[in-house]
């Protein structure tokens, strides 16, 4: 093992060992199932605004995004970032405080499918199964999209066998969400994402100094595209770059469509329902928004300008790693370690988020709410922290295929959630007669024409997943609700509180 090498593992130790520690510093702070899975609604809005976006992004702000700037694909890249900054804010702006204080009205929910089905007053909790079984599934394949990140992470700079990166980035992430829960995951999230933001920063900076600075930059990436549509750095690149030329009013509509996807994340919608105060959201938002700005400039510049700084080019094949062989050439070893440490961050704060939601789905809403188990504090951790590890081990199993693609992974997960889940959230905030009928309506529209959808292709069908799901979802909602007429007196007087609620 060279020095450098050394170096690099000391780094990556050092900093698991602290996820670790942090597991375990907030073990003896679950004594609930409130505690556990919404750390008991105390989180600060530093906390709340970077662990939302932190667990937001996961693997493919660091290696996804960057490798389809990198491939060529910058418009791709610009108007994916641009949608998804839209939605930050809106979300941020028109869901966070309502959200909570709603949570709180309908019988103090801690989970979206225990929201929904108390907003809606389904007695027959219709609503928490659909929603239990669409959240299981969606996050198994999002969870899968952060464990392929750690394994890739691990194989390109320790040349780790892809299994055993996939073991390792696995038994990690497990140990310090089976310890710590809620509060260890938002506190992990938030050093990761510090990591993230310092890392982008710090690298597309240096990339411009090496380059000749940001106009020199630009110009030599422009250069760069002209090469490539020719030929001179394979089919592969040719194809990319000259399809950005062409680049669809429909690829871009579909690129702004995740946006519509925030509306409907368990995983963050869950950091609005834990902020301790109302009055705080407001700061979260301006920090959250300005992270992700900064976030996806750096990015996709990184992605566009290692066309013109790495020496040599990663193969159109490997452009996923591109982040990573910049950090590699880019810093002495044991600096490099510590900042390769953001790429495994950015992973880890997604799959740990996303495995504790889907936890908390099976626990309160498919056990003790369907099946009507009702369990004391100790049974309801150890069922939770069992089904965190059989959803891992699920998500292990869909790893296991090294050509898997990080951003195809969270783009399909991405678009279950909005389309299943981002109607009815907003419905349920701000409609009066929406019912349950068009709630379960909506759900089962939205999953399914997303599931459909994204196995069909060509023509309409190359439109990204997540608008027709979104549409569909929203229209069938608010069709059935309609012809339902809300009359439930209880559900209307509960809508009628919570709009009286003072901030």
């Amino acid at each position: 093992m060279s020095n450098a090498m050394i170096q690099q593992v000391i780094a990556f130790v050092i900093y698991l060992g602290v996820m670790i520690y942090v597991g375990i510093r907030w073990m003896n702070h679950n004594n609930s199932s409130e505690d556990f899975f919404l750390g008991g609604r105390n989180l600060g809005p530093w906390t709340t605004a970077l662990s939302a976006e932190a667990s937001d992004m996961s693997g493919w702000l660091l290696m996804g995004l960057p490798g389809v700037a990198y491939l060529g694909g910058l418009k791709e890249a610009f108007w994916t970032a641009l949608g998804l900054e839209i939605g930050t804010y809106l979300n941020w702006l028109i869901v966070a405080k309502p959200l909570r204080k709603y949570s709180i009205a309908c019988g103090n929910a801690i989970t979206v499918p225990e929201f929904l089905t108390n907003r809606f007053r389904d007695r027959k909790h219709i609503i928490s199964l659909f929603s239990t079984i669409f959240i299981v599934m969606f996050f198994v394949i999002y969870t899968a999209s952060g464990f392929v990140a750690c394994a890739k992470l691990l194989n390109t700079v320790f040349e780790l066998p892809y299994i055993c990166g996939l073991v390792i980035g696995m038994a990690v992430i497990l140990l310090y969400t089976l310890l710590g829960g809620f509060s260890a995951v938002c506190t992990t999230d938030f050093i990761q994402g510090t990591l993230m933001f310092i890392v982008l920063i710090l690298t597309i900076f240096a990339m411009m100094v090496a380059v000749g600075g940001p106009i020199d930059a630009v110009q030599k990436v422009q250069v760069f595209a002209s090469r490539a549509m020719s030929g001179e750095f394979g089919s592969v690149m040719q194809e990319k770059f000259t399809g950005n030329q062409s680049y669809s009013v429909m690829s871009a509509v579909s690129a702004l469509a995740w946006g519509l996807g925030y509306f409907g994340m368990p995983h963050i919608l869950v950091r609005f329902m834990g902020i301790r105060s109302n009055k705080e959201i407001k700061l979260s938002r301006r920090i959250a928004t300005s992270w992700v700005t900064i976030a996806f400039i750096g990015a996709v510049g990184i992605g566009s300008f290692a066309t013109v700084y790495l020496d040599p080019l990663i193969s159109a094949t490997e452009n996923e790693s591109v982040i990573l062989a910049t950090i590699i050439q880019t810093y002495q070893p044991f600096i490099g370690g510590i900042f390769l440490c953001a790429i495994l961050a950015a992973a880890m704060s997604t799959a740990d988020s996303q495995l504790l939601v889907a936890a908390s789905a099976f626990t309160e809403d498919f056990c003790q709410t369907l099946l009507n188990k009702k369990f004391d504090a100790k049974t309801t951790m150890m069922v939770s922290r069992t089904t965190v590890f059989v959803i891992a081990i699920i998500a292990f199993l869909i790893s296991l295929d090294q050509n898997s693609s990080i951003f195809g992974l969270v783009s399909y997960a991405w678009a279950g959630f909005g389309a299943t889940f981002g109607p009815l959230i907003l419905l349920a905030l701000f409609w009066r007669g929406a019912t349950a009928k068009g709630a379960i309506g909506g759900i089962v529209a939205g999953g399914a024409t997303v599931i459909i959808w994204h196995n069909l292709h060509g023509g309409i069908f190359n439109l990204y997943e997540i608008l027709p799901g979104f549409l569909l979802c929203l229209a069938v909602a608010v069709i059935i609700s309609l012809l339902d007429k809300n009359k439930d007196p209880e559900m209307l007087a509960d809508f009628d509180t919570y709009k009286s609620i003072k901030d």
